[in-house]
């Protein structure tokens, strides 16, 4: 069990890199990276839950969860995925993705990657 754990981690990781790299791109470079990004927060979130899922219902992988800390994380990630999916579906009537809500979008991956990291 511990192997689909660490691989849930890693798809994680993976979509953590696909919003916050995206979100990058989007604002340093002006390419248009929202598809990236959504994929990127809708991986988090179904990941996420899957983590703590597991976390919670086998007892040999050892995890002591912080709920506060993972209700935060969840609040934030759902925020972030609410933005950047709003962004995409005015971007697809009008043509371009709204920059502010695909910018929050981003600046929430970022927020959930520093509770994940300096929440203790």
């Amino acid at each position: 069990m511990s192997f689909v754990y660490n691989l849930l981690v890693v798809l994680h990781l993976l979509g953590m890199a696909a919003l916050v790299g995206g979100w990058a791109a989007f604002a340093w470079r002006g390419h248009d990276t929202v598809e990236l990004m959504a994929w990127g927060a809708r991986a988090q979130l179904v990941t996420g839950l899957l983590l703590v899922g597991l976390a919670e219902s086998v007892s040999s992988l050892g995890q002591d969860l912080n709920h506060t800390k993972i209700g935060v994380k969840l609040v934030v990630a759902i925020a972030a995925l609410a933005c950047i999916e709003i962004g995409r579906a005015r971007g697809r009537r009008g043509g371009r993705s709204n920059r502010g809500l695909v910018m929050a979008a981003g600046g929430l991956g970022v927020l959930n990657v520093l509770v994940a990291a300096l929440w203790s």
